[in-house]
């Protein structure tokens, strides 16, 4: 039996939506969609399922597998990310974001991060905040599955953002927000939900959205997104970023939608303005907004480093761990204590300045350390996708040993060589092993391991 819809919020949704709120509030009851949404660079097998319009690696699945016992999920071969929050990708298709900085202001769990970091490319850099620390680890173990290796995720309030002044390419708000989105995926959204929570959210996103601005530079774009219904968290807030910033914000190209979709467009000054209601597209509840900053003067920020992290390594130890990637000529390698972390190349200087001056929790890829002149390799190495194919063998497991491995239970020694191996499934790495004579020794993380049966 599901929990009711908060009465408030019909009487909210008849006053803006009118006779529309009736098919609004039946859709609601109905069942949720399921989507994921492929990674380009990690192809394991077609899915069956039917593509998102607005997403090309989207898809709709018929029915909710058991995503925990897939280990195509464990290798970052796909992501569990609902449809409607994926039109976030097409806002930026016409935008050439090779190399660009990216900020996600409130980025967990990562959906959109993983979006951002297969646009920017291995020249780009994506930085993935979130002020609550135990939603940042949870960030970074999905930006390390995804393992596109240019994400520095951050734990830091907006205003430490903000002191990054026209940094950004793009910057990217996807709000706290009251979840009336929500109300047909999650009961408990139901629950929580009442009447003053837009109202206090919309005082929130507000000084966020201050901060984001700050942190764009003249000529990027901001996007601002919630997975909220009402008007004082979606329009409302629009309009506040019109009267307070209006001579600084432009229209970015229009941005087409198929009438097929059942998006409903609703812009506001500058601002392309675009709701998904569940009994109209096929998606949860969503309202994105577009625009760009009016470009000018392109000041970059000069924050002062507070401590010094990074060090260089040795000539020796860099040969070592250069062999370990595809184009070491594109990586540039650090030590942070004793524990080597990879970089492209182009970005490592942005890493360093962000690290000296914020509360990082995660950055780059971790190799992991050199014992007697070899590298023993981290869990994240095995999901990069610039990690060589050549450097340590690849082998191809079944269903059933990967599940073990994922466990971490043991495993036969007998398909690997002696010494570190490269575990596969379907094409996808899913970690690490060292086989050791007749044993094998599982190294995937404790933390990581599947406890369900």
């Amino acid at each position: 039996m599901r929990t009711p819809l908060p009465e408030e919020f019909k009487l909210t949704m008849q006053r803006e939506r009118g006779a529309e709120a009736e098919e609004l509030f039946a859709s609601l009851d109905t069942e949720p969609l399921t989507s994921i949404r492929l990674h380009p660079f990690k192809i394991a097998e077609a899915f069956e399922g039917e593509t998102i319009g607005w997403s090309p690696s989207g898809r709709y699945l018929e029915s909710r597998p058991q995503f925990t016992l897939d280990p195509l999920l464990h290798g970052g071969a796909y992501y569990v990310q609902e449809a409607s929050s994926q039109f976030v990708g097409y806002l930026l298709r016409d935008h050439d974001l090779e190399g660009c900085r990216v900020l996600d202001m409130c980025a967990a769990p990562g959906g959109k991060s993983t979006i951002y970091s297969t646009l920017v490319g291995r020249s780009g850099l994506v930085v993935a905040n979130d002020i609550s620390r135990s939603r940042a680890l949870a960030l970074a173990d999905n930006v390390q599955r995804w393992g596109m290796g240019n994400v520095v995720v951050t734990c830091n309030q907006p205003s430490h953002i903000g002191e990054f002044e026209h940094w950004f390419d793009v910057v990217a708000v996807d709000a706290p927000c009251s979840g009336e989105g929500m109300f047909r995926k999650m009961d408990e959204a139901r629950t929580e939900w009442n009447a003053s929570s837009p109202f206090v959210c919309a005082e929130r996103q507000r000084e966020i959205l201050a901060q984001a601005w700050r942190a764009l530079r003249p000529g990027g774009t901001l996007i601002y997104s919630t997975c909220t219904f009402n008007a004082t968290e979606d329009e409302g807030v629009v309009e506040w970023l019109m009267s307070e910033y209006g001579d600084e914000i432009e229209a970015t190209n229009r941005v087409e939608i198929e009438d097929g979709w059942g998006i409903v467009r609703c812009d506001i000054g500058a601002f392309q303005c675009f709701h998904f209601y569940p009994h109209k597209a096929r998606g949860e509840g969503f309202f994105a907004a577009v625009a760009r900053k009016r470009d000018g003067a392109n000041r970059r920020s000069s924050v002062k480093p507070r401590r010094k992290l990074f060090q260089p390594l040795t000539k020796t130890d860099e040969a070592e761990v250069a062999r370990w990637v595809d184009n070491p000529r594109d990586m540039a390698f650090r030590l942070v204590g004793e524990v080597i972390y990879g970089y492209h190349r182009g970005v490592v200087d942005d890493v360093v300045a962000l690290s000296e001056a914020l509360s990082v929790v995660y950055s780059g890829v971790c190799f992991g350390q050199i014992f007697k002149r070899r590298l023993k390799p981290e869990h994240p190495l095995a999901l990069f996708v610039g990690m060589s194919s050549d450097v340590v063998p690849s082998v191809e497991i079944e269903l059933d040993e990967a599940l073990n491995y994922l466990r971490r239970q043991d495993i036969a020694p007998a398909p690997f060589s002696e010494g570190i191996n490269r575990v596969m499934y379907k094409g996808v790495a899913i970690g690490f092993v060292k086989r050791i004579g007749a044993r094998c020794n599982n190294m995937y993380p404790k933390d990581l391991r599947i406890l369900k049966l």
